[in-house]
């Protein structure tokens, strides 16, 4: 059954003044507290756009003509949080519970930011922020129209001076100004257009494409966190291939994760391997598919860099074939460090190079003879990870001929099957030794040091190789063991 949110429709924007009476209370009421105060306020951006498609969210974006200062002076009293991390950039954030428009009651979160443009230092990696007297000034400074619509609160006053409307009726991505103008204030813009594109659905305009591709050098200014929210954001979304197709088309790939870009290799005159480049596309996809609960990064990142050692270990046979020998140990070692690059947190960064050095462990086993030592190093290496694992592996079949997709499938499904009949016999989840680390010095009566982990290593893999021995029988062994290291 295809996944949610793959399947998922952007449903076509509904009119402007249906929009405006949907404003959630909570808004109407912090509009009447900012006019009291002498203060325009209007719902913007995203708020005003999934407003249109159909989508009551929790976050709600503001701007306003109040300086920072006066903005805390009216949310303070009124919302239950206040925070001013981006007070810096005019921005001051709040969290209010109240009444939806659904009936229920929730905590939205608020961000309230005064009239501004900003604008890159051809060498900074930090915008300069000035402020503005006017709500056209903001809305200009958007990224792109279709975030460049407003709502005057209190009232129903719909504002839209670029044509977002009409963009958005169209699914198309355009910006307010100029494309080039807009990605040289700030060339983050040129993911965002990417990452849009994955979570609606939407085209983007030719000319903005045509940017994107000239100005692709530009992206070098941007800090490699605010790059990596930007790519998790077009990885986690519902159509992940449109936004990395375009990455790669304009070349912001090459310059944010070059190793996608690198999986389109050329293809031999017999075509005797299948294109890495769109076979890890589809991987991505398939690996959606199986998502139980929501969408999974750790598992869409693997997806996405499993092959990615495949570009350095071609190699063309005498025979005419080509092989890709250790790929997915030089991938793993080649995902740790672009997604250290892109400063991913060290636990991530285990988790999804782990998966790429596993993905192929499966096929090593042969058509299915596992032995029972077989599968509890599976599950040993695979740890905590082996549910994601068994998603990756499947997912990884993306081949056109049914027959052997069949038998590829019955054959994991055989595993998965032994893998759980030896859950239940031996507790693989937690494999350990029949003796810890006391027992065995208890048993050579040695002290703790070196030779305490060598006889614990040898125990773990005879329970591996044999399953459970039990204590007298592991004690047998130990010992036996220890006789012959003491007479070497």
């Amino acid at each position: 059954m295809p996944n949610a949110n793959n399947a998922a429709q952007t449903p076509p924007p509904v009119p402007a003044g249906q929009a405006a009476r949907r404003v959630e209370p909570v808004a109407e009421e912090l509009g009447r507290r900012f006019r009291a105060a002498g203060f325009a306020l209007a719902l913007v951006g995203g708020s005003v756009r999934d407003t249109l498609l159909g989508r009551l969210g929790n976050d709600l974006d503001f701007t306003t003509d109040a300086r920072p200062e006066q903005v805390l002076t009216i949310l303070r009293p009124w919302a239950d949080a206040v925070w001013e991390v981006g007070i810096a950039f005019g921005t001051v954030g709040g969290r209010k519970k109240a009444p939806a428009l659904d009936g229920t009651t929730r905590d939205f979160q608020i961000e309230v930011t005064t009239y501004r443009s900003e604008a890159y230092d051809r060498t900074s990696r930090k915008p300069e922020v000035s402020y503005g007297d006017t709500i056209e000034e903001d809305l200009v400074r958007r990224d792109f129209t279709v975030n460049a619509m407003a709502v005057a609160l209190p009232g129903s006053d719909f504002i839209d001076p670029y044509g977002g409307l009409d963009d958005l009726a169209a699914r198309t991505l355009r910006t307010p100004g100029s494309p080039e103008s807009s990605f040289s204030d700030d060339p983050l813009r040129m993911l965002r257009a990417a990452r849009f594109a994955a979570q609606l659905d939407f085209e983007v305009a030719p000319e903005v494409v045509a940017a994107m591709t000239a100005m692709a050098d530009r992206i070098g200014i941007v800090s490699a966190e605010r790059i990596r929210d930007e790519l998790n954001k077009l990885v986690l979304s519902a159509h992940p291939r449109k936004g990395l197709r375009l990455l790669v088309e304009t070349g912001l790939a090459d310059r944010v994760l070059p190793e996608l870009s690198a999986l389109r290799l050329e293809r031999d005159e017999h075509f005797r391997h299948k294109d890495v480049y769109e076979h890890t596309l589809t991987v991505l996809e398939q690996a959606i598919d199986l998502e139980d609960d929501g969408p999974d990064l750790v598992l869409r990142l693997a997806a996405l860099l499993h092959d990615i050692g495949k570009p350095k270990t071609r190699r063309f046979e005498s025979d005419g074939r080509v092989s890709f020998h250790h790929h997915e140990v030089v991938g793993a070692k080649l995902a740790k460090a672009r997604m250290l690059q892109l400063k991913y947190s060290n636990e991530m960064v285990k988790d999804v190079s782990r998966l790429v050095e596993l993905h192929l462990r499966f096929h090593g086993y042969g058509s299915g003879e596992w032995t029972d030592s077989a599968v509890r190093r599976y599950v040993r290496d695979a740890g905590p990870l082996l549910d994601r694992l068994h998603k990756l592996t499947r997912s990884d079949c993306t081949t056109r001929n049914k027959r052997k997709a069949a038998a590829l499938s019955r054959t994991y499904d055989a595993l998965e099957a032994r893998i759980a009949e030896l859950q239940e016999q031996e507790e693989l989840d937690a494999i350990r030794p029949d003796l810890d680390g006391n027992q065995i010095m208890a048993v050579l009566e040695i002290p703790p040091g070196p030779a305490v982990g060598k006889a614990y290593q040898y125990l773990l893999e005879l329970r591996l190789e044999n399953g459970p021995l039990g204590e007298e029988a592991a004690t047998a062994a130990l010992r036996e063991w220890w006789a012959a290291q003491s007479s070497r």
